[in-house]
């Protein structure tokens, strides 16, 4: 998919044995982005339907023409995961399996346009909708000092929090912060002397709280482990298969931490199966190949009904 696509799935080998698609499955794909898992598990099961999901409408009109060129049965829906049930419904379908890649794609974090990456100079924006209300800059102009740092604390779990929303107030006050390399500068410069001895670039855990916050990932991804709960707990299959396969593949402890809570509990409660006996990691062929995959887990369950 490297070529045609620009972004290589993560864990793509082990998604597909786990999860095991068939033929005739309906496959719901939360995370549609640029179809690399949506191909490979289209491929390995012949007359599948799949329904894709993505705030990135650039992204998702890419996947569904060249799933469609692929012959695969494709519907596409421009929201956010957590309206999956209903747009499940409002198909007349249920699905076999479903899978959220949390990560986002390649193609996004290059475009610096996107502004999701200090390795590039861009707008501070960070919108994977980019008809969403708040951009990064808009948090950065009107968050006070106290709550910019709890969202950096929170979303980041970044220590030097405070220092980094002292700076960026004092920095703001002289004239607005609106590039993704001013940000990164300014947070280099709270580290100070431990920007040198740090083994991640300082602004990493910045970036990474600001694009939670600007797109609302966890919430979104503590509904959808609710939404699962509650179909496995009730045996509601308007929307799940019975014994439907769901894998979830997480990037960071902030998203692991409520997949692996979630699970566990269905396991223990006896409505699911583990299919991957905690969490799956990158092989080093992969993360040789593909970088960004090293910090990738992908957990997965079967509803036992």
């Amino acid at each position: 998919m490297s070529e045609t696509s620009g972004h290589l799935p993560v864990l793509l080998d082990e998604v597909l044995s786990v999860l095991a698609p068939a033929p005739g499955d309906v496959i719901l794909d939360c995370t549609l982005g640029r179809g690399g898992h949506a191909q490979a598990m289209a491929h390995a099961a012949d007359a599948c339907t799949m329904v894709g999901m993505d705030l990135d409408q650039e992204n998702l009109d890419w996947s569904r023409q060249h799933l469609q060129d692929a012959g695969v049965t494709v519907h596409t829906i421009h929201e956010n995961f957590v309206r999956g049930p209903e747009s499940m419904q409002n198909l007349g379908l249920q699905a076999n399996i479903v899978l959220a890649d949390l990560g986002f794609a390649s193609n996004q974090v290059d475009d610096p346009s996107r502004g999701l990456s200090f390795l590039h100079d861009g707008p501070l924006d960070m919108r994977l909708d980019r008809q969403g209300p708040v951009t990064a800059a808009s948090l950065i102009a009107s968050l006070p000092e106290r709550d910019l740092a709890e969202l950096i604390r929170r979303h980041g779990e970044e220590p030097l929090a405070n220092r980094i929303a002292r700076k960026v107030a004092l920095e703001r006050a002289r004239r607005p912060i609106e590039t993704t390399s001013r940000l990164a500068d300014i947070v280099r410069e709270a580290y100070g002397v431990r920007a040198r001895t740090s083994r991640q670039h300082p602004a990493t855990r910045t970036f990474q709280a600001l694009r939670i916050a600007v797109n609302d990932e966890l919430a979104a991804l503590d509904t959808l482990l609710d939404r699962l709960t509650r179909a496995m707990h009730q045996g509601d299959h308007a929307w799940l298969a019975p014994a439907a396969r769901v894998g979830i593949i997480s990037f960071h402890s902030l998203e692991d931490r409520p997949v692996k809570r979630c699970f566990a509990d269905l396991i223990a409660r006896g409505l699911a199966e583990d299919l991957t006996r905690g969490a799956v990691q990158a092989g080093e062929i992969e993360v040789s190949r593909n970088t960004r995959s090293r910090s990738a887990r992908l957990r997965a369950i079967r509803a036992t009904s």
